[in-house]
């Protein structure tokens, strides 16, 4: 037997074949990166789809200090999905909610927010929340017989409620964080780019392209929290 078989034989005994195949498959790719330059470009290509290039920070009240209500101002702050307990970040003079339970009271409204409105006059407040939320709005629902684009109309109800120069605040597991995508009940992945680029000023590209968004919004923050939480800070613009 040659030296050079004596070794793979040495090898295969106390290498586990788990790990042989997976330098295999690794070699596999690099030959084609060299063979090919098209491969080399879509591996690139997704390692930068998985990149993140909003810097992190440890809480989303990192950001929101620097907007938070001035004293003897008179403001109103709407919290969506609120369950029993409003959050109120900016410190507004009254904080009310919207949730899906019917068993809830001071100031929360019960809605379904992927079928219903926001059950509140437009303009009316200088602050929205939406803290794990938006995950849970799918993009599509079925209202009496109809299609509904669910996540775009609750958008169109968010520019709605706020204030000429309101802010909405939203902190939402995103893409590509295994947070988006492991809990069976977020049906809606969120990306770096869905609220700068769909609803944001100069894009806006769920108005342009006739997605049915009618508001518009600018982008005034966005980070990442604890590298799981996508958070943005938007205003209305009206």
């Amino acid at each position: 037997m040659s030296t050079t078989r004596q070794v793979k034989k040495l090898l295969k005994a106390v290498i586990p074949s788990r790990v042989i195949k997976i330098a295999k498959r690794a070699q596999v790719i690099i030959r084609l990166s060299k063979l090919d330059p098209e491969t080399a470009t879509s591996l690139v290509r997704q390692s930068e789809n998985l990149t993140k290039h909003y810097p992190s920070i440890g809480s989303a009240e990192e950001i929101v200090h620097k907007y938070q209500s001035l004293p003897g101002n008179a403001t109103k702050s709407l919290d969506l999905g609120c369950g029993a307990n409003t959050r109120n970040p900016f410190e507004a003079t009254e904080a009310l909610g919207v949730d899906i339970r019917s068993d809830l009271s001071g100031g929360i409204k019960q809605a379904d927010l992927a079928t219903d409105s926001i059950p509140f006059s437009e303009n009316f407040f200088d602050f929205c929340t939406a803290f794990d939320v938006l995950e849970h709005i799918p993009r599509n629902t079925w209202k009496n017989g109809t299609n509904r684009p669910a996540f775009l109309e609750l958008m169109n109800e968010i520019h709605r409620v706020l204030k000429p120069g309101g802010l909405f605040l939203h902190s939402t597991p995103a893409f590509p964080s295994k947070q988006a995508f492991q809990d069976p009940t977020h049906v809606n992945i969120i990306t770096e780019d869905t609220m700068p680029y769909y609803f944001c000023e100069p894009y806006v590209w769920a108005k342009t392209l006739g997605y049915g968004f009618t508001g518009r919004f600018e982008l005034v923050e966005q980070k990442w929290v604890q590298g799981i939480w996508l958070v943005g800070i938007m205003r209305a613009l009206k």
